[in-house]
């Protein structure tokens, strides 16, 4: 592997950690849908969800109101609640001292990726925010493509790290190398779709190292 692109929200900050339960709690039934999987939405982009969802199963939220909602608990989740994963600041350090370029590829928009590593002080070679790119995020594959090309790398010689379904599938669709990564105990998505799954961050590590 050339370069190995990271997801951001429950592969180098334990946001979803927060994210799933807030959604449970606080969103998904004011929006009429607390019977709702979340992992169906997990790594998707904001702006999609309520799309996807009200073309699924309506809902009981206008859009405005819906999307004010995410970037309000954004600012509390980034701000306050979320850490760093054990070992992702020396990973990424280390592969860009072995020449392994390192890029974010996220659904989260730019600022809320940029407030990330701000606080925590990452250094990559590229950002992508499936927020700006031209087409549709996560679990469309152009998010990706995108960061291979910003990257100048096949994308057969990258290596994704996903912790959702869909971004396992976009990584995927791009023909990358893809590390399902799993960090919670109680975490049960189905990951079987991935190349290889990492059941810890030194799992993480030995694997991705011993790839490049």
């Amino acid at each position: 592997m050339d370069a190995v692109c990271f997801d951001m929200d429950g592969v180098l900050v334990d946001s979803e950690d927060y994210w799933i339960p807030y959604e449970k709690a606080e969103l998904l039934p004011e929006a009429g849908l607390g019977d709702l999987d979340v992992a169906e939405i997990t790594g998707m982009n904001y702006r999609e969800i309520h799309d996807y969802l009200d073309a699924e199963y309506g809902v009981a939220m206008d859009r405005d109101e819906f999307l004010g909602w995410y970037e309000d608990t954004a600012e509390r989740i980034y701000g306050e609640d979320v850490t760093l994963l054990p070992g992702a600041e020396s990973l990424l350090a280390d592969l860009r001292n072995e020449g392994v370029e390192v890029a974010i590829v996220s659904s989260s928009p730019p600022d809320w990726i940029a407030h990330v590593r701000e606080r925590f002080g990452l250094d990559v070679d590229a950002v992508v925010s499936a927020d700006v790119i031209d087409g549709p995020g996560k679990p469309e594959p152009a998010v990706y493509e995108q960061a291979a090309s910003e990257l100048d790398t096949d994308p057969e010689r990258v290596a994704a790290v996903e912790d959702s379904g869909h971004g396992i599938e976009a990584a995927g669709r791009a023909g990358m190398h893809v590390v399902g990564f799993k960090h919670g105990g109680d975490d049960d998505t189905d990951r079987s779709d991935a190349d290889y799954v990492a059941d810890a961050p030194a799992d993480l590590r030995e694997h991705l190292l011993a790839r490049v």
